[in-house]
C-alpha cells in the first residue's frame, strides 16, 4: 500500500455563517454592494480569551468547527503527534493597525506578530507537534497542504491541522487601495482542515491554471484570499466527493493540489 494523506474533516466559518451550506449561490449579489462581509468576535470565555484579538478567537472557533465535522473531541489532536500549519495573508494586519493607531497597550504588542494566532490555538488545544507559518494567499495554503502531506508520509507527525484566518474590517481602507484583490466582496473567514494518513499521495502542481472549483469558491464565498482552497475542500466534502483538486492564486502565481477526502463520520 502506497502511503499517502487524506482530508478527514473541514471546519469553516465565514461572514456568511458556519459551513459550506451557509455560502450564498452568488456572493456578489448577496453582498449588496458591501465591500467586506465581517465575522463577529466569538464570545469565548476565559481571561486569556478576554485579551486575545478577534482573529485569534476565530482560529480557535475554526478548530472547534473542524472537531464537530470530524465527530471527535479535542483529546484526539492533543500532543506531539499533531502538526500545525498556519496560513494567512491578512489576519495579523488588524493588530498592527491597532498598535500603530495607539489603540493597543504593551500587553497587546505581541499580537502584531503572525505567530501569536497559531500560538494561541496551540495552547488551547495542546498541540506540540511540528509547526509552520506561511504568509501569503491561496498558493501558500496549497503549499501548506502539500507540506503536511509530506510530513505525514515521512512519519514526522500522525496528523496535521492546516489553519487559515483572514480578517479585513480593520484594514478595509488598505484593501480598497490594493485593487488587484478586487472585485469583492472580501469575506472574513476562518477554516481548519484535519489531514491524516491515507492511501493516495497528494498530487501537487507547482504551476497550474485555476481549477473549476476555485472559480466556484469565489462565486459562492467571495474573496477569501488564503482561505479559498479550504473553502473548496469544504464544498467538496459537503458534496460527498472522495477527492478534490483545489487551487489558489496569489500575485500572478497559481498552484493546485489533489487530495483524497474521507466520507462523513457516523455519529452514534
Amino acid at each position: 500500500m502506497t502511503p499517502g494523506a487524506r482530508v478527514e474533516a473541514v471546519g469553516l466559518v465565514t461572514g456568511w455563517g458556519e459551513g459550506a451550506a451557509a455560502l450564498p449561490p452568488d456572493a456578489r449579489a448577496a453582498a449588496g454592494g458591501r465591500g467586506v462581509i465581517p465575522l463577529e468576535r466569538p464570545p469565548l470565555d476565559g481571561e486569556r480569551f478576554r485579551r486575545a484579538t478577534r482573529e485569534c478567537l476565530l482560529g480557535v472557533v475554526a478548530v472547534e468547527a473542524m472537531l464537530r465535522d470530524a465527530g471527535i473531541d479535542r483529546e484526539v489532536i492533543r500532543g506531539s503527534g499533531t502538526a500545525l500549519v498556519f496560513v494567512t495573508a491578512a489576519a495579523y494586519g488588524a493588530s498592527n493597525v491597532a498598535w500603530l493607531a495607539g489603540q493597543a497597550g504593551a500587553l497587546h504588542f505581541p499580537y502584531t506578530a503572525p505567530s501569536v494566532l497559531p500560538g494561541e490555538v496551540a495552547i488551547e488545544f495542546g498541540l506540540t507537534g511540528p509547526y509552520v507559518i506561511l504568509v501569503g494567499g491561496g498558493t501558500a495554503t496549497v503549499d501548506g497542504l502539500w507540506q503536511v502531506g509530506r510530513m505525514i508520509v515521512g512519519g514526522q507527525c500522525e496528523r496535521a491541522l492546516v489553519l487559515v484566518v483572514e480578517t479585513f474590517v480593520e484594514c478595509a481602507a488598505l484593501w480598497r487601495r490594493a485593487r488587484w484583490v478586487l472585485p469583492g466582496p472580501l469575506v472574513e473567514s476562518a477554516a481548519c482542515v484535519l489531514v491524516g494518513p491515507g492511501d493516495a499521495a497528494p498530487a501537487y502542481r507547482a504551476r497550474a491554471a485555476p481549477v473549476p472549483l476555485e472559480r466556484q469558491v469565489e462565486a459562492r464565498a467571495g474573496r477569501t484570499l488564503a482561505c479559498a482552497p479550504l473553502v473548496g475542500l469544504a464544498l467538496a466534502r459537503a458534496a460527498a466527493s472522495r477527492a478534490a483538486v483545489v487551487s489558489g492564486t496569489w500575485r500572478g502565481r497559481t498552484a493546485a493540489i489533489e487530495l483524497a477526502i474521507a466520507g462523513q463520520p457516523v455519529r452514534l
